[in-house]
């Protein structure tokens, strides 16, 4: 979503219009994102998308659709914004992203139809596209401000793309579809420990010898356009490069599928050698062979180590500090995870018990503190804790519970009084003083 709402009403000319309400809604700072929200920063954008467009008189004039920072922004994304922002309008129109179910011809993008809709929804996609326009240029001012002290932003980059998307629409002959246009073939999980039926994902597989034919043209167009918002990229699934799981569509679960061969160092080789200034970090979790292994090896890039994952009691784990090598991250958990507080009073004793010897794990010190202490001694190159892991908040503050849908997924948000007064600059000088003494 856009960062603030009243920055766009006011780049729109509509700040003295916008309802205050809904600034306020789009903006309400608690812990958990207000209901109601998107609606309300929906309207105020709108409501600045027709000052910006057509200025009336004695309004304040935004930058405007003709105006060089917007030609610039259009140029630079013009190998997807066109596409998304037709997509978008045409979700709107039939009211469903599902594009399968669309009328014939524009499911198929006939030329003809193509044109039309681009005529019809003119106004639509100019919005859109003044939505996108208006965020790059308030995540350009985060992301320079985050730069000049120092800070570098990483983004994520998933493996796959959902069917209803402009990813597939717009390039279906990139991905492994029936005539119809749904899936041949979807992703997913073989059975294992944690699931006895796998995990069935359901997105399109990639079509990985067409895209070998033209260079994986579409994956390093994907990457370039992050690489222009982030500083590192981390690539979500890593191990898939290797191999991927495809499950037959329409399978009720995920035991049907098979493994079949990927790209391997043919793509991450072509990724690294086209960004070389853009650092990655591979997410090199779930089932791994000597292959996937060797493929990082190969790539040259630093993997990750979740301290969370180190302490099922009887094992030895790769994930135990002192296993570690350099080129690697430590996480204290991911965002998937549930807080360092509400994993260690929820997980079973015995594990408990393991990572309170391992850690020294003490009340004084706090026991979520205490991971974060190894982490931060570990000769890991990168050590990432969450800001919940820090302020050592429960499972009520955890990201997200993967597999479910909820209200509470995606929603926490820290508080202005935990980044702001003494509290926040005691943690800080903490935090300082622990990375100061490991060398951070």
């Amino acid at each position: 979503g856009l960062l603030s709402a009243e920055e766009a009403a006011e780049a729109g000319g509509s700040a003295k219009e916008a309802p205050r309400a809904d600034l306020k809604a789009a903006a309400d700072p608690r812990r958990r994102v207000r209901a109601g929200a998107r609606e309300a920063k929906e309207r105020a954008l709108r409501l600045a998308y027709e000052r910006w467009k057509e200025p009336g008189p004695g309004t304040e004039r935004g930058p405007g659709p003709g105006s060089a920072a917007y030609r610039n922004f259009s140029v630079g994304c013009r190998n997807w914004l066109p596409d998304y922002a037709l997509f978008r309008a045409l979700e709107r129109e039939y009211g469903t992203g599902d594009w399968t179910q669309w009328p014939e011809d524009i499911r198929g993008r006939q030329p003809e139809e193509l044109a039309r809709a681009w005529q019809e929804h003119a106004d639509e996609i100019g919005y859109v596209s003044f939505t996108q326009f208006v965020f790059r240029r308030q995540w350009n001012v985060l992301h320079a401000y985050a730069r000049d002290r120092g800070i570098r932003v990483i983004g994520d980059i998933p493996i796959y793309v959902p069917l209803e998307s402009a990813d597939v629409w717009a390039k279906p002959d990139q991905f492994l579809l029936a005539p119809s246009g749904r899936p041949a073939e979807v992703a997913g999980c073989p059975p294992d420990a944690f699931s006895e039926e796998g995990q069935l994902w359901g997105y399109p597989l990639y079509n990985w010898e067409r895209m070998r034919q033209d260079g994986y043209r579409w994956w390093i167009e994907r990457t370039g356009t992050l690489a222009s918002l982030v500083d590192v990229l981390k690539i979500d699934h890593f191990r898939g490069f290797e191999s991927y799981y495809s499950i037959p569509a329409g399978s009720p679960d995920a035991k049907s599928g098979m493994w079949k061969p990927g790209p391997g160092m043919d793509l991450v080789g072509r990724l690294t050698g086209w960004f070389p200034d853009l650092g990655m970090i591979a997410e090199d979790l779930g089932f791994l062979t000597e292959d996937v292994y060797r493929m990082l090896r190969e790539s040259g890039l630093p993997g990750m180590k979740v301290l969370q994952f180190a302490f099922e009691a009887g094992t030895d784990s790769d994930y135990l500090p002192h296993k570690y090598d350099r080129n690697c991250v430590c996480y204290t958990g991911t965002h998937d995870n549930d807080t360092l507080a509400g994993w260690l009073s929820s997980c079973p004793a015995e594990d408990f018990a393991y990572a309170e010897r391992y850690f020294g794990l003490n009340r004084r010190e706090g026991y979520a503190w205490g991971v974060i202490r190894a982490g931060m001694a570990s000769r890991a190159d990168l050590f990432m804790a969450q800001m919940q892991d820090y302020l050592e908040l429960g499972s009520e503050a955890r990201m997200n519970e993967p597999g479910t849908v909820n209200e509470k997924n995606w929603s926490w948000r820290l508080l202005p009084e935990e980044i702001e007064g003494e509290k926040a600059d005691a943690l800080a000088a903490r935090i300082h003083e622990m990375a100061r003494l490991f060398g951070r």
